[in-house]
């Protein structure tokens, strides 16, 4: 990419949305980035783009037929995106997008968004959509998609759509042209370590005992964060999860609102990555404001996080519950697994004097991952008296990272 101007895509309905694209486009080019325009309208005359409608929808498996040749634009609009992803896999494969930039309403945020989801980590994605305002979890999955909300609809320029625009091609241009300096973390094996605000020194504690021979990268335990781990696992991407905070598996068989779904733990089920985790944060289920608890869980004891998460404190059941997926999970795993048990506390209000204490619940959630984690020469489990923000934790944690992952990575 050095060698070359950089290949920033311009994607978007030229059919309603040509003036915008255009302006986009334009400042592009006047920064020195080469831009290829891609027209996905469902209405759009030919040529109006570098790639037409035409030449994109004929990338659908069905053919162009399957975008033009229907009543029901809904149908048109889902084509048009399924045969939008089929174009960006093969020039991605190529070496021919090195960016991409879109614009569109709610249908156009729909068709463009998954295209732009396949452009790998890191590559710059931005899509200036009127969505962005709301749940845009649909749109981002679990990659770096920067969402800028135009503030007016995407209708005609004007003062205020100019100068919004405008920040978006040339912050595009920046990360295009800009990239992230290069340093001695890229030679160093690339760890996942799970994290929750009530887990963060344990975390902290133990980045700092292996950053120096690890690229320590943290993800938040919220769900999204799971996911984003399990994927770049499955990507590759990690030589190693230390699962610290597995209380995504909790929150997923007790419906809280940071579940990761039903292949957390996958890095280490299916695809033999080294695993050394523990049960942080498994203590408790995560809910929005207290309005948003069901009604079934309203005699519960809870804590307020902040206004607008509350913490349920997670009962014998639900922890026994967790136990038996945990378990399940690591027992397939094909790699060397370590599952480090801190019998003082999960987290930092799970300790004495503190509201989510509960050593008689915990104790399920011990006993029953003991009866039902098979031990062998590569699956190990570790009984420690300290509380998992004990200094000695993150040290015992450190050590096994070390020992489980000598000689294993380069």
């Amino acid at each position: 990419m050095n060698h070359r101007q950089p290949v920033a895509w311009v994607v978007g309905t030229f059919d309603t949305k040509a003036a915008e694209l255009n302006y986009l486009a334009g400042l592009l080019r006047a920064v020195g980035v080469r831009v290829v325009t891609v027209d996905i309208g469902t209405r759009s005359a030919p040529g109006v783009a570098d790639i037409d409608a035409a030449a994109v929808a004929s990338h659908h498996p069905r053919g162009a037929a399957a975008v033009f040749d229907t009543s029901d634009r809904g149908e048109a609009v889902i084509a048009m995106s399924e045969a939008l992803s089929v174009l960006v896999r093969g020039r991605l494969a190529a070496g021919q997008i090195d960016a991409m930039l879109g614009v569109g309403g709610s249908g156009g945020s729909s068709m463009i968004a998954p295209a732009m989801r396949l452009l790998p980590i890191g590559r710059p994605k931005l899509l200036v959509s009127t969505m962005a305002a709301g749940n845009v979890s649909a749109y981002v999955g679990v990659v770096d998609i920067t969402l800028m909300y135009p503030v007016t609809d995407i209708a005609g320029l004007n003062r205020l759509s100019r100068t919004i625009l405008a920040n978006a091609a040339h912050a595009l241009a920046g990360m295009l042209l800009h990239r992230a300096p290069v340093e001695g973390a890229q030679d160093k094996p690339a760890i996942g370590l799970t994290m929750f605000g009530v887990t963060t020194p344990c975390v902290q504690a133990v980045r700092e005992r292996l950053q120096t021979d690890f690229d320590a990268q943290v993800f938040h335990a919220n769900g999204a964060g799971g996911r984003t781990l399990e994927t770049l696992a499955a990507a590759g991407l990690l030589c190693a999860v230390v699962d610290l905070t597995t209380t995504e598996v909790g929150q997923h068989l007790a419906g809280g609102v940071c579940d990761a779904g039903p292949d957390r733990l996958d890095a280490a089920a299916r695809h033999g990555l080294p695993w050394i985790g523990s049960v942080g944060a498994l203590d408790m289920i995560n809910w929005g404001a207290p309005s948003t608890i069901p009604e079934r869980h309203r005699q519960r004891l809870f804590h307020v996080h902040n206004a607008d998460v509350t913490l349920m404190r997670s009962n014998a059941q639900e922890l026994e519950a967790a136990a038996r997926r945990i378990a399940g999970q690591l027992n397939r795993a094909p790699g060397p697994v370590s599952l480090l048990l801190p019998m003082g506390g999960l987290s930092m209000i799970d300790a004495p004097g503190q509201p989510f204490h509960d050593p008689e619940a915990d104790a399920v959630l011990f006993d029953t991952l003991e009866r039902l984690f098979v031990v062998s020469d590569t699956h190990r489990l570790l009984r420690l008296p300290q509380h998992i923000n004990d200094p000695q934790f993150a040290e015992s944690v450190a050590q096994e990272v070390r020992a489980v992952l000598a000689g294993s990575v380069s």
